[in-house]
């Protein structure tokens, strides 16, 4: 049976700050920036003066585009260049991960095989190991040392299991997981590059 390392696995998370900054840094790394509104100067039509500039009585306006008129343009809206990404340090990035993998160790919720698993490609082979472990219907979070076509293969078409590079671990898919699944040679992996031993 692995012995899983202390430094990654065993941590006292007593301030969970890092993890929400990583948690909210992945999320905003995500996003993207497609909504794009019209300013008053790109709304089709409003050429014409409304009405005389004096003796109706009425505010003065020189366009029916303005943004407090209806069908004007939009007041400092969105370009659709908007950059939402957040930087994190590198060591505090693999820090929160080890503090969210520390935090899913105490729930019980890490798993290792005792033994590699053979996948051929075919998704009954990933399902049968769901099941000798009692993990069907459980989001789980598969650890790869590498992510090969086979594996891919048997996981793509299962709704509640995601594949991810050892070295491609985060916050957002460990916290997310209700099971996080290792192979000796992952776990191995993941250990090494949290710790800054890899190659």
């Amino acid at each position: 049976m692995a012995t899983l390392n202390k430094d990654v696995f065993g941590l006292k998370v007593e301030n969970h700050e890092l993890v929400k900054l990583a948690y909210d840094a992945y999320l905003a790394n995500s996003r993207s920036s497609h909504a794009k509104t019209l300013k008053r100067g790109e709304v089709r039509g409003g050429g014409k003066k409304p009405w005389r500039q004096k003796g109706t009585g009425r505010a003065r306006f020189g366009s029916t585009r303005n943004p407090i008129w209806r069908h004007g343009g939009v007041a400092f809206g969105r370009t659709g260049e908007e950059n939402f990404t957040k930087k994190i340090a590198k060591s505090s990035k693999l820090l929160a991960v080890r503090q969210a993998l520390s935090m899913k160790n105490a729930d019980k919720a890490v798993v290792v095989l005792e033994k590699e698993a053979k996948l051929t490609g075919k998704t009954k082979d990933a399902v049968k190991i769901l099941k000798e472990l009692k993990l069907e219907g459980k989001n789980v979070l598969a650890v790869a040392a590498e992510k090969t076509p086979e594996a891919l293969r048997s996981t793509n078409n299962l709704p509640n299991v995601k594949l991810v590079r050892a070295t491609y671990l985060n916050v957002f898919d460990i916290m997310n997981a209700d099971a996080i699944l290792f192979s000796e040679k992952s776990l191995k992996a993941t250990e090494e590059w949290l710790m800054g031993k890899e190659k």
